[in-house]
């Protein structure tokens, strides 16, 4: 291992099998991890005001059941450039009724690691009836949903959904942020490229099944994000990744808390 000392910044540089939480594709990358250096980022709500948080690895409403190491307060982070883009959505969802809704931005390597010890944990279940109640605790780490890389370390990506101001709630989505299974594709009942719904669930191992109302305001998500130039990832209707992201080689390790830019 080779480490090289930059001002600011002290960066390793290695080969790692990269992937992140839920099935990304893994490929050989050198990569570079950051520890304090928060000089490109900022708090989201300070660009994206009108952003209404509820950041789950903060609290205990999470698959683990802890509040997840690195959160340090109940508050999003992103690079400038990433922050800069979300404005753009924002502004667009509320011309058409809606807020953005925040369950995770910038997520510290820290917090991967308690996910990865979480995941060696098998006997602990306590929240496996909320979100993997499909599946046997010991796929989840072969299966790659949970991994030892995260793109949201990079700082340019994000886990959200829409607030329906007309309803004052959550828009139905038809499933649960950080559900473990298929019916959390965006290709579940539908194809996520033409819009069209499909009603196709045999991918479901208990036959869930999501309305077409249910699909349509998936893609009112995916549609916003992607004019604003957020890639969708293809296991998750709620994660996105900002496709000019600055730093795609680079995994931060600064906790989550206000910024004092």
């Amino acid at each position: 291992m080779k480490k090289v000392y930059i001002p600011g910044l002290l960066i390793i540089s290695t080969l790692l099998v990269v992937g992140c939480k839920k099935g990304t594709e893994q490929s050989v990358v050198e990569a570079a991890s950051a520890t304090e250096n928060t000089s490109e980022f900022t708090t989201l709500t300070d660009v994206v005001p009108d952003a209404i948080l509820e950041i789950r690895y903060f609290g205990t409403y999470n698959f683990v059941g802890d509040r997840i190491d690195g959160y340090q307060e109940p508050t999003a982070l992103l690079t400038r450039r990433a922050a800069d883009s979300l404005k753009a959505v924002s502004d667009d969802v509320i011309s058409l009724g809606y807020r953005l809704k925040i369950y995770d931005a910038y997520r510290p390597q820290k917090a991967v690691d308690h996910f990865v010890r979480w995941a060696e944990d098998i006997p602990d279940t306590r929240m496996k009836a909320y979100f993997y109640p499909d599946l046997d605790k010991k796929v989840l780490f072969p299966e790659e949903y949970i991994c030892a890389k995260s793109g949201h370390s990079r700082g340019s990506t994000i886990d959200l959904t829409l607030f329906d101001m007309a309803t004052e709630k959550e828009l139905d989505m038809g499933g649960t942020f950080d559900w473990f299974g298929p019916e959390s594709h965006p290709d579940f009942c539908g194809n996520p490229e033409t819009g069209e719904y499909t009603g196709d669930n045999s991918k479901s191992p208990a036959t869930r099944k999501i309305t077409a109302e249910q699909f349509k305001n998936r893609m009112i998500l995916r549609a916003a994000m992607m004019r604003h130039g957020f890639n969708p990832f293809r296991t998750e209707w709620w994660h996105f990744t900002l496709a000019d992201e600055p730093f795609p080689d680079t995994y931060f390790t600064f906790p989550v808390r206000q910024l004092k830019n």
